[in-house]
């Protein structure tokens, strides 16, 4: 019977072909979208991870408060028995200490005198250190233009964009104008080593890079770091472990109503910084909508497609209950039709869906014009990414729309009445 039901579909295309490209047309979507939402939230993921919160984060309780000021006044002391501990502890984390801070980047003429300004945002990083990650998380090498990278003391990489405005390059020398760990007035002379590239729109509008000695010295912090943040080492987020570290961690530090208990550190999850929770749950409700709104719109498509197949073979339906075929077989052999219709398009549409899926996340698409104004940590090539659910997913409304449709639109099988048949193949 299936056989015959095959047949059917394939040699009548009048019946088959609008829906079949109904179904492939919303299947292909619906896996497109899919993959492309899911490798949007992965870049996102990535590129928070590398450059801000890391898969772990950890503050002290004061400092995490405030991260967005980033108060460096509220910064670790004594960071390296702390990174020490760590290590040993969560030997499968990468840990690494960061100094964040504001201010000013003043380029002196041969005079000395300033020739430009610009706002900068600097970032302390474990540069000189043999077995420091950093250059392989922060992708340095790879987004190195002009230079090198800092190696030597009272070296610093400027941005592109920063480069760019303030006619800066490899050899030159720069002021930085902040303030220390206690308010007093920072200012020091560096030499740039090289000129950098990242490829996210807010790093590459105004971010001063250079060695965590250097910056420990400037700004009055010896042995202090606002932050270290902790990556899987196969830089891949596993949420479950990473919700169990913490735990792990924050218990050994329980709360304190002592003076100092403000300055004892906790870990934060990628999650729980900077409302990123709140960010996947809305793609997770996304994902499911667009299953939603596509198994709804072909249902309604693949209903009137169904109502119209109906009048036109209204002859043959006829024709098959004269013949004393029951009403329950044609019905439900119109269903089996469908969902041949439903496997066939749904294959079709999941390896087109997939294909163009493949392609993207392999070139990616550039999408730097309209991340000009951004301040989201996101890279400025948008990629899918093909994961073994989209090799399914389609087949939820690819299956279930047809299904639906013709469930709906075969229901006037039953108010057909024998007694009339006659009278209809007479007129």
């Amino acid at each position: 019977m299936i056989s015959f039901i095959f047949k059917g579909v394939v040699r009548d295309r009048r019946k088959s072909l609008f829906p079949l490209l109904v179904v492939s047309s919303g299947v292909m979507l619906t896996v497109l979208l899919y993959c492309w939402i899911g490798g949007a939230k992965n870049g996102f993921v990535e590129s928070s991870a590398r450059y801000n919160t890391g898969h772990l984060k950890i503050m002290t309780r004061a400092y995490a408060k405030e991260a967005d000021l980033i108060p460096n006044d509220l910064a670790f002391m004594g960071v390296s028995s702390l990174l020490q501990k760590l290590k040993n502890d969560y030997p499968e984390l990468l840990w690494t200490p960061r100094i964040r801070f504001s201010g000013i980047l003043d380029i002196p003429d041969e005079k000395g005198e300033t020739k430009a300004q610009g706002p900068a945002t600097g970032i302390a990083l474990d540069l000189r250190s043999k077995d420091s990650p950093e250059l392989y998380i922060m992708n340095l090498k790879k987004g190195l233009l002009n230079g090198k990278i800092p190696d030597d003391e009272g070296e610093i990489l400027v941005s592109s964009e920063l480069a760019k405005s303030l006619s800066l390059k490899p050899g030159g020398h720069a002021t930085i104008i902040s303030s220390t760990i206690t308010g007093g007035l920072a200012i020091a002379d560096f030499k740039v080593s090289g000129i950098i590239r990242f490829g996210i729109t807010p790093l590459d509008k105004g971010t001063v890079i250079g060695d965590i000695r250097d910056f420990q010295k400037f700004l009055d912090m010896e042995d202090s770091a606002g932050e270290i943040v902790g990556l899987f080492k196969d830089f891949v987020y596993k949420e479950k472990i990473a919700k169990k570290i913490a735990l792990d961690f924050n218990r050994k530090f329980e709360y304190s109503n002592s003076e100092d208990s403000d300055f004892l550190p906790v870990m934060l999850t990628l999650e729980e910084q900077g409302g990123l929770a709140e960010m996947f749950a809305m793609l997770k409700t996304f994902s499911s909508a667009i299953v939603t709104v596509f198994v709804a719109v072909m249902s309604i498509i693949l209903w009137n497609a169904g109502l119209i197949s109906s009048i036109h073979r209204y002859g043959e339906i006829g024709v098959r209950l004269a013949m004393g075929e029951e009403k329950g077989h044609i019905y439900l052999s119109l269903i089996g039709e469908s969902l041949i219709i439903g496997m066939i398009g749904s294959l079709i549409g999941t390896a087109i869906g997939i294909a163009i899926s493949y392609y993207l996340q392999v070139h990616g698409i550039n999408i730097e014009s309209f991340m000009k104004q951004s301040t989201l940590m996101f890279g400025n090539v948008m990629r899918a990414e093909v994961r073994p659910a989209g090799f399914v997913i389609g087949f939820i409304p690819g299956l279930f729309a047809t299904f639906l449709g013709t469930a709906i639109a075969g229901i006037g099988v039953f108010r057909r009445k024998t007694s009339t048949l006659m009278k209809e193949f007479e007129a």
